[in-house]
């Protein structure tokens, strides 16, 4: 078996640790690296012919952290063993890293690009840090991203080099660091060249200069800045976290706060201590279910997602020189500006030339907003506009590798111009429409070609929202749903693929929101409980002020919709009557008029519409309803509804449920979404309260048979998987 590490030992005594993991592209940290390193230090401190250790890698970049995959199938595995024995292994990589660092010989590390998490940690362990002069490298530790914290000293040894108040934005944000900022910071000593990275490390070792202790193993060492309840400015800095921390999470992700105890406990006592300290925190954090869930859906479920896990095999990739773009309105220009961006041409078409210079213009106050702060140049931005190419001539689009149609939300204007775009497009090329909540089947026979139709949904801020959820028609061929991924990639989004069906999966999983936080407002439960509920829960903002941000009017067009698309088979949503009066009675739709549940001023706040109360009178203060059942009500209304789009085939796996749930619309991180959380909960105990919620609240909570089934089969939506390679 080929060794994760050589090891070489020069004529001057430089032994160097060279870190080239086989099968991989970059290094990571799993249980065999972690053995392998372990051996390769203890070999160095022993060996009396070692004077010095440089520890280097032989790949582009150093080394990016703990192997994911890995980590979440050893967390399925430890819920299961006892605690102790899992402290014990998490410290294992902990204890090496503490042995480089006193092993009475001086330890450079030649940082050759990116280093992120436990890769970052072995170089704060060494005693000098060289760094690459290669700006796109990123040095940090972003371990809070995942519901973690830094386990192998990270938290210990960086508020020991630079202070508590500097360390503590870095590690509650997990920022990541440019080679210049890590040295401006004091993290990296020294920045060369990449190709000179390992000479000018090795340059060190051999000086005069190279120290074998750290400066926290120093007698007399004092933490920068100073420690302890005591410290004016340490105070300062936990009262002013503690309180950001509030604001930010709302106590949802116990990571910021594990973080926050280990460096105020861990900087007032000596390194070993401290280091247990840390390792306690990191093993209640690693047994924690939130970390789990984080990992699964924002790492790994959305990897697979961007490396096109669903897309069709046998179909070739498709590149895209230059797309077309039907309609200019704040969508459309939004969408032209992110291929633009990506080095795409796209012909923007409206109805009139002035519609489309206004497409173009939002595009261009995107830009200038990049360029004022600094962000871009103002060539790169001018060269960005230049591929807009504005029309109203279909006939531009003869050329176009695929066409996107964002025109208004109608039926018939969508036909017309598929129809129109059909007729001057190749015969190739593939249109999607961008709709929210139109059946796609239904808009595709406007197409000679169904097969190449497709729903491709763009979700708003086009430039800052991760998302794109596409949608399969009946008729939708592979190749189709192949290049429309392909394109989604190309413009730097994630996909999810789901079925077609009324609401596909985001609308009407977010309308299950809205609608609950309606309905909660018809039974008289206060509108700031309502809104604080929703937060609480871990949510961007609460359902009210959301129906605002996407329209009350739109949801109401929807509304009539529905109810003329199925006649009879109609069934109001609970929530549908407050929408009717607030736009047709009150005048009120939403913030694109500055008044809907809330008021918005023109100094930019908001409040709550002071009306609510005088038409929907609140119940008593004595009969309002606890804060945890308002929270639950609002996440399982969701949840039961991402069930059912699983029932009726609109989702197909779990994993397109849970990342377009947080993705596209903020569901609460920390639960790994809907079908995650309900794993948390455990599908027989989610549908006993939803059983019990459903007879206080009526049927819209009744759970799903599929979740019935489940439930007394003893199945999860993810089976929990063997253990894996990790560390």
């Amino acid at each position: 078996m080929t060794s994760s590490i050589t090891i070489a030992v020069d004529a001057g005594g430089i032994c160097t640790l060279t870190i080239d993991q086989p099968g991989r592209s970059m290094n990571v940290i799993d249980t065999r690296f972690a053995d392998e390193f372990a051996a390769a230090v203890a070999r160095a401190a022993k060996d009396d012919a070692v004077k010095g250790v440089l520890i280097t890698s032989a790949k582009k970049d150093f080394l990016a952290g703990a192997d994911l995959v890995g980590f979440e199938a050893w967390m399925e595995e430890a819920r299961s063993q006892p605690v102790e024995q899992v402290y014990a292994e998490l410290s294992k990589f902990t204890r090496t890293l503490r042995a480089l660092e006193t092993c009475g010989k001086p330890v450079a590390c030649a940082i050759n690009g990116t280093a992120l998490g436990g890769g970052f940690e072995i170089a704060l362990a060494c005693h000098y840090r060289v760094a690459a002069d290669t700006p796109s490298a990123r040095l940090g530790l972003p371990e809070v991203q995942v519901g973690l914290l830094p386990g192998a000293g990270g938290t210990q040894r960086l508020p020991r080099m630079i202070g508590i108040q500097a360390a503590l934005p870095l590690l509650l944000e997990g920022r990541h660091l440019s080679p210049e900022k890590a040295r401006a910071a004091g993290l990296v000593h020294e920045i060369v060249a990449a190709d000179s990275v390992a000479e000018a490390a090795r340059a060190w070792l051999l000086s005069d200069n190279a120290a074998a202790v750290q400066p926290w193993d120093q007698k007399g060492f004092k933490v920068p800045g100073g420690a302890g309840g005591m410290n004016s400015g340490t105070v300062q800095a936990f009262m002013a976290g503690n309180a950001l921390l509030q604001a930010r999470t709302w106590h949802n992700y116990p990571a910021p706060e594990a973080i926050m105890s280990c460096v105020y406990e861990g900087t007032q006592l000596p390194m070993d201590k401290a280091l247990a300290v840390e390792a306690k925190y990191f093993t209640k954090l690693f047994l924690d279910p939130v970390a789990r869930n984080m990992i699964r859906t924002l790492f790994l479920n959305k990897g697979r997602a961007d490396k096109l896990a669903r897309r069709p095999a046998g179909v070739p990739k498709a590149e895209f020189r230059r797309i077309g773009m039907l309609g200019a309105g704040m969508m459309g220009g939004a969408i032209a500006y992110v291929a633009a961006s990506r080095g795409i041409e796209v012909v923007l078409i409206d109805q009139s030339l002035e519609a489309v210079e206004r497409g173009k213009g939002h595009a261009a106050k995107l830009l200038s907003s990049q360029v004022a702060k600094g962000r871009m140049e103002q060539a790169d931005a001018d060269a960005i506009l230049a591929r807009i190419l504005p029309g109203t001539d279909y006939a531009a689009l003869a050329d176009a590798d695929y066409v996107i149609e964002a025109v208004f939300e109608d039926r018939e204007i969508k036909a017309e111009v598929t129809r129109r775009a059909e007729a001057a497009m190749p015969a190739g090329a593939i249109i999607g429409t961008n709709t929210s909540t139109l059946p796609i089947t239904g808009l595709a026979q406007a197409s000679v070609r169904p097969e190449r139709f497709i729903g491709i949904h763009f979700f708003s801020p086009v430039d800052k929202m991760p998302l794109v959820e596409i949608i399969r028609g009946e008729r939708t061929g592979e190749a189709a749903l192949a290049v429309t991924q392909d394109l989604v990639r190309a413009l730097g989004k994630t996909p999810i693929v789901v079925n077609d069906g009324r609401g596909f999966f985001t609308s009407r999983f977010c309308g299950a929101y809205m609608n609950e936080g309606q309905t909660l407002l018809l039974e008289g439960v206060g509108p700031a409980l309502i809104e604080n509920a929703g937060r609480l829960a871990g949510m961007p903002v609460g359902p009210l002020a959301l129906a605002d941000e996407t329209a009350l009017d739109l949801a109401w067009k929807i509304y009539r919709q529905w109810e003329k698309d199925l006649g009879a088979d109609y069934v109001p949503a609970t929530g549908w009557d407050v929408v009717r009066r607030m736009v047709e009675e009150f005048g009120r739709p939403g913030r694109k008029a500055g008044k809907g549940f809330y008021d918005y001023l023109e100094s930019g706040e908001k409040r709550l519409w002071p009306g609510l109360g005088a038409h929907w009178p609140r119940k008593p203060e004595a009969e309002q309803p606890d804060v945890e059942e308002v929270k639950m009500r609002l996440l399982y209304a969701q949840a039961i509804d991402a069930v059912r789009a699983m029932e009726d085939g609109v989702l197909t796996t779990p994993e397109d449920g849970d990342v377009g749930a947080i993705l596209g619309l903020g569901y609460a991180p920390w639960s790994g979404g809907p079908f995650s959380l309900i794993d948390t909960v455990g599908a027989a105990s989610f549908v006993s309260q939803c059983e019990a919620l459903a007879a206080r609240h009526g049927p819209r909570f009744a759970p799903p048979a599929l979740l019935k089934r489940m439930a007394a089969e003893g199945r999860r939506f993810y089976p929990r998987a063997a253990a894996k390679a990790a560390a």
